[in-house]
């Protein structure tokens, strides 16, 4: 049993309290807010600390970003025997203010780390003991990192089901820049887009529009301090897509004056089979190498319990239900279930579907 202190009880704090308490581990709580500590005891995540309690064998900073240096600094110095983590979501910054912090012996004892997990709504009260089920874990050690700490730190990870990755600092930023960051930049701005349109061009949204603009709903004060966190490699990334856009505007601009705009078609096209491309490289389930889907789409009535009887079908037909989609606009009798499953089971799942009375949607 490994006893772990989690400082931080927000959403990740809590959850990872939930996800190691329920392996067996003895997990303490430490909050600035007693509430929030209290809060995270109540949804089981671990006891609320106190100076009785045994050292721990490795300490979670779960704190916001711009305080999580000081927080990891605080760590090393209480608990001289203890491995250090941190959870922020960038990386080389939190490195560079506990190297100018820190001790030679106390920074052997530190590990970076980062899940890639999360959820729009933020807090405890949002934290669930499944949030790092088959999820990337980035473990991000550096040059004097004993392999004792990195074995520790990549054991909690794997406990909670995720996925371990290690990777050095400034490979991480460049990273989550790409892959996380700038698509939150990237929601909230097509979001923003939608204050000013009439409640009748709103209520044309459909799922697609859900789709891109879900994490929109983040939270601001916490993606500001990681965005300030990561600028250099997130102002990389936006400078390329800054360079997309611009061909494709001036695109856009030609096909406004003339039909025949020579090569502007060709530039629409190539963003957007790139944008493919881009798409079919997302891993698969639990962090597996991408899979190609079919989509089979089913007509589900607007009632109670239309939803729960199509998803019971599709179980009793024996087929795996890899993703789900449901296109449902307010106030209409009737939704689309978008049921994405591996190609051999289309047809079997057609078929099935269609002899149970179910609608297909071509």
């Amino acid at each position: 049993m490994t006893r772990v202190h989690v400082i931080g009880t927000g959403l990740v704090g809590t959850s990872l309290g939930i996800a190691l308490t329920a392996a067996g581990h003895a997990v303490t709580l430490q909050d600035p807010s007693p509430t929030a500590e209290r809060l995270a005891r109540d949804l089981r995540a671990g006891s609320l600390a106190s100076t009785q309690e045994p050292a721990p064998d490795v300490v979670v900073v779960a704190a916001p970003p711009d305080v999580v240096a000081d927080a990891v600094l605080e760590a090393l110095g209480r608990w001289p025997a203890a491995v250090v983590t941190d959870v922020a979501s960038v990386k080389e910054s939190v490195l560079r203010a506990v190297r100018a912090g820190a001790s030679a012996p106390q920074l052997e004892r530190y590990v970076g780390s980062h899940p890639m997990a999360g959820r729009e709504r933020s807090g405890a009260a949002a934290a669930r003991g499944d949030l790092f089920d088959g999820r990337a874990w980035v473990v991000v050690p550096h040059e004097t990192s004993t392999d004792a700490a990195v074995r520790a730190v990549t054991e909690l990870a794997r406990t909670v089901g995720a996925a371990v990755r290690v990777m050095p600092a400034h490979e991480h930023d460049e990273a989550v820049a790409a892959v996380s960051h700038v698509p939150q930049l990237a929601a909230s701005v097509v979001a923003a887009a939608l204050r000013e349109l009439p409640e009748e061009a709103v209520g044309l949204a459909g799922q697609g529009l859900r789709d891109v603009t879900r994490i929109a709903a983040s939270d601001p004060r916490l993606w500001t301090q990681i965005l300030a966190g990561n600028a250099a490699a997130v102002a990389d990334v936006l400078r390329h897509v800054r360079g997309e856009l611009d061909d494709v505007l001036a695109a856009l601009d030609a096909l406004t004056r003339t039909e025949e705009a020579p090569g502007s078609l060709g530039v629409l096209s190539r963003v957007l089979e790139s944008g493919n491309l881009g798409h079919a490289r997302i891993p698969g389930k639990h962090g597996a190498a991408p899979t190609a889907y079919e989509v089979v789409s089913v007509v589900v009535p607007d009632e109670p319990g239309a939803l729960a009887r199509l998803l019971g079908d599709v179980g009793a037909a024996g087929v795996n239900l890899e993703d789900l989609h449901l296109e449902h606009g307010i106030g209409q009798a009737v939704g689309v279930a978008e049921i994405a499953v591996v190609p051999a089971s289309v047809e079997p799942l057609r078929s099935a579907l269609s002899g149970l009375g179910w609608r297909l949607h071509d």
